[in-house]
């Protein structure tokens, strides 16, 4: 049998280190997906919904190094976009396949007739439809080639009959080549760089996730200039293990002791971060900001000096050229903030909550506790991310994986499905919300059909709890937060999960060490207080005169009860944190 275009497609997502394809098949993609059959070298990876596949390729290229995802034509393609956004932003590099109507339909508002480049263009760096076999590996190489050099989205149409042509020999490479590159400013601007720092008192390191690999060097350059080190959520597990000048993350999810840090400097150095709040960020103190990419340079805050270059490679020339500070006056009082904070986030962790209304701090704690040293998180978005930013500890060996740019919600089960795959010796803990686990409910088959052992923990709070935050502060009484639930335990029980329900406090501890044992896929479902308060690291009057209008508006309705149950809950912990 001659050789097909889709066979080809197989030949050359193999050489390109791709190991699945997570898609829901169908018309378009048939040819495809049979070739992936007879080649047996990739494998397709049933889901139950495409926005699962492409939040599960895009962990996979985090884990892995690259992913892959495919749509069919229409509806399959158009439900890739929220994952395909997610990874855009988060320079994940995969390859989305999507593939259309017949090629000699084009243009004439065929059945599920879509324009590929258009509906793709905003959430990729490369986006193209191939339309004859002598075209066709020509563009997937040079999508292949993007996405591995520089860390983004591809998307290649593929039309179903040209699936099914005959292949043609290409006239360029069918290769993917690796060439990492290494970077950093010139000797002079390195010579600006630590003048800067020599002559500056006060200083902070604040690290992101393009200070990933750079640990050693971030903490050499700490313990000279004697500085606090703050860090992004998502880059955490990079930066805080083995640290003793690490004082935590500033942020929507963070503590007051970097905010207080970053806002008390007289240098603050962001070192590969686009931390995107800039209420967040100081105005009167020198910024310089250090990127790999420097388009990025500057956008965020009002920054001084910026420079171009990898963290790790610039710190190590960098080192050899800073003087040793003397004074440890800055950093101890940030260390000794911290301390005391710490204190306050350890106190409410070990408050297990009442019947019904358990703790999520208390449970995060027993999760982290219980968890493998190299254990692979994922987060669902909202209060599921506060709660793992505060309690999952790093350790050095161990990953987090979430939404943290696009911020969509039901992330966190489809992630677990793709770093189960990627990484299939490692214990993958899926940190999931009621609201998200309910929109992508259906892939728990996913998990069983693969035997997946992902271990799910469901923080019901029967609410869109982030949401009822906002809500609050903002002035206005909570509606249309509350979630009704199906009983989770039962319906990953129906789909063959070995499954727990608590709703005692007293049983949470052990019931999180039985489930992270199990051998295969477990969900534990945990009734968790909806009024569990997550507040910024800095509180405004604002934020402060919003909730106490929105308790009057409960008043003013009736709403006497929950106006109890929440400021019984929340009083408490913004007295500590003002």
């Amino acid at each position: 049998m001659s050789k097909k275009v889709a066979d080809q497609f197989v030949e050359m997502i193999e050489k390109a280190g791709i190991k699945n394809i997570y898609a829901v098949t169908g018309d378009s993609l048939n040819f495809i997906n049979d070739a992936v059959r007879r080649h047996n070298t990739v494998k397709w990876i049933h889901v139950r919904h495409e926005e699962t596949g492409a939040f599960a390729a895009a962990a996979e290229a985090e884990i892995h190094g690259i992913g892959c995802c495919a749509g069919s034509s229409g509806p399959g393609h158009v439900h890739l976009i929220n994952g395909l956004y997610d990874a855009h932003r988060s320079d994940a590099p995969v390859l989305a396949v999507a593939s259309t109507c017949i090629s000699n339909e084009y243009g004439t508002s065929y059945f599920q007739e879509t324009d590929v480049s258009r509906l793709f263009g905003d959430c990729s760096g490369y986006t193209n439809v191939a339309t004859t076999p002598q075209q066709f590996p020509r563009i997937l190489q040079s999508a292949l080639q993007y996405a591995i050099g520089r860390k983004g989205v591809v998307v290649v149409g593929v039309p179903g009959d040209l699936a099914a042509s005959e292949a043609a020999d290409s006239i360029t490479s069918e290769k993917v080549f690796r060439t990492p590159v290494s970077c950093r400013p010139s000797d002079s601007e390195l010579k600006k760089l630590a003048e800067l720092i020599n002559k500056s008192e006060k200083i902070t390191l604040f690290c992101g996730t393009g200070a990933r690999g750079a640990h050693d060097e971030i903490v050499e350059l700490a313990s000279l200039v004697n500085s606090p080190v703050a860090y992004t959520f998502r880059s955490k597990m990079d930066i805080q293990y083995n640290n003793p000048f690490e004082i935590g993350m500033t942020g929507l999810l963070g503590l007051p002791s970097a905010y207080k840090s970053m806002h008390h400097s007289d240098l603050l150095l962001m070192l590969g971060t686009d931390f995107p709040y800039e209420t967040f960020m100081p105005h009167n103190y020198k910024i310089v900001q250090l990127d790999v990419r420097p388009e990025r340079i500057g956008r965020r805050a009002k920054v001084d000096y910026g420079f171009a270059g990898d963290i790790k490679e610039t710190l190590k020339a960098l080192t050899p050229l800073i003087e040793k500070k003397k004074s440890r006056e800055f950093l101890d009082d940030i260390l000794d903030d911290y301390a005391h904070r710490n204190k306050l986030t350890d106190k409410a962790a070990s408050k297990k909550g009442v019947p019904n209304n358990i703790a999520p701090e208390y449970v995060m704690t027993c999760i982290d506790k219980y968890a493998d040293s190299d254990a692979v998180f994922t987060v669902d978005t909202g209060m599921c991310c506060v709660w793992g930013a505060r309690y999952i500890t790093a350790t050095g060996k161990r990953r987090m994986l979430g939404s943290f740019h696009h911020g969509s919600m039901a992330n966190a089960m489809p992630m677990a499905i793709g770093a189960a795959c990627a990484a299939p010796d490692k214990q993958i803990v899926a940190i999931c919300g009621d609201g998200g686990l309910s929109m992508l409910l259906g892939d728990l088959a996913t998990i069983v059909q693969y035997k997946l052992p992902v271990k799910l923990f469901v923080f019901n709070n029967r609410s869109l709890g982030m949401v009822k935050l906002e809500m609050e502060v903002a002035g206005l009484p909570d509606w249309q937060t509350d979630m009704y639930n199906p009983d989770f335990a039962k319906v990953a029980e129906a789909m063959g999960i070995k499954s727990y329900s608590v709703t005692d406090p007293d049983k949470v501890e052990e019931t999180v060490k039985t489930a992270l044992s199990h051998a295969g896929p477990v969900l534990v479902s945990i009734d968790t207080d909806p009024n569990a308060l997550a507040l910024p690291p800095k509180i405004t009057m604002d934020q402060m005169r919003g909730f106490a209008e929105s308790m009057a508006k409960l008043a003013a309705e009736g709403n006497l009860e929950e106006i109890a149950d929440t400021v019984k809950s929340n009083i408490k912990h913004i007295w500590e944190i003002i």
